[in-house]
């Protein structure tokens, strides 16, 4: 009796054993493949080509944490290489930012860092708004000039406590080439990444790189090498390198994408937006998964219809977006956009953008006309 007793509760401890060892590995797994919470999202694109305003759309949503560039503090200490070693670097800072491991910093701050030595900071709501400063509400709309003013004196801590609070992360960030690194992001289980792909007119991007060209040294010098920036065909040498890379990010997003990329990879076209804000506004929160409010509407339309010239590096402030992004046409010479349309045909062509094909087409082809190919 006793013997027939153990050989019971042996029985038992081996089918407990056996279900433990086979069934919670499953368990785990139905776990892992469970979507993160948050969501995550990055506009990709190049310097001057609107990105700051479009950031700025998500980073004014009270939902969403917002970081501007932050892949600047990695090319700004490793500047000795070039942009395509510098990828992986780029990549696993985004990967932390996205999952609010601020960490990442240290090895590119100093040990003493506040939230005011993050590049562009004050351009983030989120860092501008309860737990990061007190002295906004978070469901304001705000300036990055009042935010600088107010909100710079709190520690580097409340990066990361601000953003644990928020159901989305974004970033924009100039500083990827090629959508395949992005690939193990993409994969990750702890992620949610949704890319907005944003291009604007090479001939608008060249103009006004020319007119921020100093702010923009380092970087050429990281994208084509110190020796392609020099000389009269420097600028261009950049454009082209700028040009092909957003080539391959849209074959790859689009017409090569892998099935990871489904509903994932949206391209903008920087003139659409400024054509259309409230409609682009409108498609870029759908995607997103964000609820465009009536609040929103309002600071887009408004900052999209004032009469400022957007001149400077980052400035996002309310101007004539239309009119700005057209000033080429009236301000660049024609054998200038023939350089540019050369360099850049292939973009150009990919990505919707009539070329000019004489000085004179250049001084009087319509609005209309010149997008023919560039409607959404």
């Amino acid at each position: 009796m006793v013997k027939s007793r153990r050989v019971q509760v042996l029985l038992i401890l081996v089918v407990l054993s056996f279900v433990l060892i086979h069934f919670q590995p499953c368990s785990n797994n139905a776990h892992m493949d469970e979507k993160p919470s948050s969501v995550h999202i990055l506009i990709l694109s190049s310097w001057r080509s609107g990105s700051s305003f479009t950031g700025q759309i998500f980073s004014q949503h009270p939902s969403v944490f917002y970081l501007m560039e932050p892949a600047w503090h990695v090319w700004v200490k490793m500047y000795q290489n070039s942009a395509k070693v510098l990828h992986m670097a780029v990549r696993d800072l985004v990967r932390s930012v996205f999952l609010c491991d601020m960490s990442v910093f240290d090895a590119y701050m100093s040990s003493q860092k506040k939230k005011s030595d993050l590049f562009q900071w004050e351009t983030s709501r989120a860092l501008c708004s309860p737990p990061a400063c007190d002295s906004f509400s978070r469901s304001d709309i705000i300036t990055a000039g009042n935010c600088k003013t107010i909100c710079g004196k709190y520690p580097f801590s409340k990066v990361e406590e601000a953003c644990k609070t928020y159901s989305h992360v974004a970033i924009k960030e100039v500083r990827f080439f090629d959508l395949k690194v992005l690939y193990p992001l993409l994969t990750d289980p702890s992620l949610n990444l949704k890319i907005i792909h944003l291009v604007r007119d090479p001939r608008a991007v060249f103009r006004s790189r020319e007119n921020t060209m100093a702010d923009l040294k380092r970087d050429s010098n990281i994208v084509v090498g110190s020796q392609k920036t020099k000389g009269e065909m420097g600028p261009y040498n950049t454009m082209q390198v700028i040009c092909k890379s957003h080539v391959e990010i849209y074959k790859a997003g689009s017409q090569a994408a892998p099935s990871f990329l489904k509903d994932r990879y949206l391209l903008v076209r920087y003139e659409d937006i400024v054509r259309d804000p409230l409609a682009k506004a409108a498609q870029m929160y759908r995607f997103a998964e964000l609820h465009f409010t009536p609040e929103l509407q309002k600071w887009v339309h408004n900052i999209t219809h004032g009469k400022g010239h957007g001149a400077q590096a980052f400035d996002i402030g309310s101007r004539d977006a239309l009119r700005v992004s057209q000033a080429w046409r009236k301000t660049l010479p024609f054998q200038k956009i023939e350089k540019v349309q050369n360099v850049c045909k292939d973009a150009m062509d990919l990505l919707g953008y009539r070329l000019v094909q004489s000085e004179e087409e250049q001084k009087n082809m319509s609005l209309d006309l010149l997008f023919a190919q560039n409607s959404s």
